[in-house]
C-alpha cells in the first residue's frame, strides 16, 4: 500500500515536471485519498481544490462508449451492422460499423486536424495555437463538426487500420440519438449521471463556464513572432461532443469509472468486449488497456481539453481502485507532450506498484 506521503511526493513531482496544478484522488478499500500540488492560479500561492471542477476532455469517450454498448446490450444496436442503417449522413462509407467507431478503426478524418506520420498536418476546426484562442467560446453543432470530416478524404478504408480520431465518437454520440430517439445529454444523465450520482459532470451543451471552484488553466501560444500566455478557463463544451466535451471532478470520475470496472454500468460480454485491446497502442472500445508488469494491468482513458486542461481516469480490472486527477497548465515554458508521459509513467506506477 502506498502512504499518504508517498502519493503527496508524487503529486507534487508531477507538478515539477512543468505543470501549474494538479489535483489528484485515489480511492480503494481504505477509503480515500485527495491531494493537490501547484497553484489554482498564476501570481497566486494558494493550491488547487480538491474538490475542484475541470475540463475533462476525452474521459467523455469512456461515457459515450459505455452507453453505445448498453444500447448493444438491449439489442437495440449491432455493433458489427453498417452505422448507416441508423445514421443517413451523405458521404458516411456503408461499411462504418458502431465498433469501428469505438475503437478508431473507421478511419474518418479526425474533425480537430490530423497529424500524419510525414510531419504534414491537416488542419480541421481551429483546435491549436492563436486560432483556437479566438474561437474558443464559439458554439458548434454536431452535425456541422461531422460533416467537415466527411468532405476530407479518408486516412484508410473502414477497418483496415487504426488513428485516433474524435470524430467517431461524435458519430457515436450522434448514434445514440438516432437509436433512442432522445438527445445524447438526456441518455448520458438516464443512464449514468443520475444512477451513479455525478452532480459535478456535464457531457453535453453550448457550456463555456466551469462552476466553481475551480483551478484556472493556461494557454502559451505565438502570436506572429510574440509568445503569449491566456486564462482559458472558459471554452466550449460543445466542440468535442461525444469526444472530449466533458466537465467533472475526481469524486465523479472515481465513482464512474470504478462502477463501470466493477460491472455495474454494462453486462460482463459487453465490458469484455470494452477492454479487448486492439491497434498499436491497446485501444478497446472506449478505454485503454495497459499492462505496468507481470499480473499489474490497469484500464484508463485520459483526457486533454484543446488547451490548458486535462484529465486522468485509471482502475483497476474490479473497480477496487482508481486514481481519477485534473491538472492545468501555467506559463512554464514547456512542451506538454515532452514532459507528459514520463511523469504520467511515474505517478500511475507510484499508485499503482508501489514504486
Amino acid at each position: 500500500m502506498t502512504s499518504h506521503t508517498e502519493l503527496q511526493n508524487a503529486v507534487e513531482e508531477f507538478v515539477a515536471a512543468g505543470f501549474a496544478g494538479l489535483q489528484m484522488r485515489v480511492s480503494d478499500e481504505h477509503g480515500d485519498w485527495a491531494g493537490s500540488a501547484g497553484i489554482s492560479r498564476l501570481g497566486e500561492a494558494s493550491r488547487p481544490p480538491t474538490d475542484g471542477r475541470f475540463w475533462a476532455g476525452s474521459v467523455a469517450k469512456t461515457f459515450t462508449a459505455t452507453v453505445v454498448l448498453q444500447l448493444a446490450a438491449e439489442q437495440a444496436l449491432d455493433l458489427d451492422a453498417p452505422v448507416t442503417e441508423h445514421l443517413a449522413h451523405p458521404g458516411l462509407d456503408k461499411r462504418i460499423t458502431a465498433r469501428m467507431l469505438l475503437r478508431h478503426t473507421s478511419g474518418l478524418f479526425n474533425y480537430t486536424g490530423e497529424y500524419l506520420p510525414d510531419g504534414t498536418i491537416v488542419p480541421g476546426i481551429p483546435a491549436t495555437g492563436k486560432d483556437w484562442v479566438d474561437a474558443r467560446l464559439r458554439g458548434y453543432q454536431p452535425q456541422e463538426l461531422v460533416e467537415l470530416a466527411l468532405s476530407r478524404p479518408a486516412r484508410f478504408e473502414p477497418g483496415a487500420d487504426w488513428s485516433y480520431s474524435n470524430t467517431n465518437y461524435t458519430l457515436a454520440a450522434l448514434l445514440i440519438e438516432e437509436v433512442t430517439g432522445g438527445s445524447y445529454g438526456d441518455q448520458m444523465r438516464r443512464r449514468i449521471l443520475e444512477p451513479l450520482g455525478l452532480r459535478d459532470t456535464v457531457l453535453d451543451g453550448d457550456v463555456t463556464d466551469l462552476p466553481e471552484p475551480h483551478a484556472h488553466g493556461y494557454y502559451r501560444f505565438q502570436d506572429g513572432g510574440e509568445w503569449k500566455v491566456v486564462d482559458v478557463s472558459r471554452q466550449n463544451l460543445s466542440m468535442l461532443l461525444g469526444a472530449g466535451g466533458a466537465i467533472s471532478t475526481t469524486r465523479d470520475l472515481h465513482v464512474f469509472f470504478a462502477a463501470l470496472n466493477s460491472g455495474r454500468l454494462l453486462p460482463a460480454p459487453q465490458l469484455a468486449e470494452m477492454r479487448e485491446p486492439h491497434g498499436p497502442i491497446g485501444y478497446g472500445l472506449g478505454l485503454f488497456v495497459q499492462e505496468l508488469g507481470p499480473g499489474i494491468t490497469v484500464y484508463h482513458h485520459n483526457g486533454g481539453a484543446p488547451g490548458g486542461y486535462g484529465a486522468l481516469m485509471y482502475s483497476t480490472p474490479d473497480g477496487g481502485k482508481t486514481l481519477t486527477a485534473g491538472l492545468t497548465m501555467g506559463d512554464a515554458a514547456v512542451d506538454p507532450a515532452e514532459v507528459f508521459p514520463q511523469a504520467l509513467d511515474a505517478l500511475v506506477r507510484v499508485v499503482f506498484t508501489g514504486r
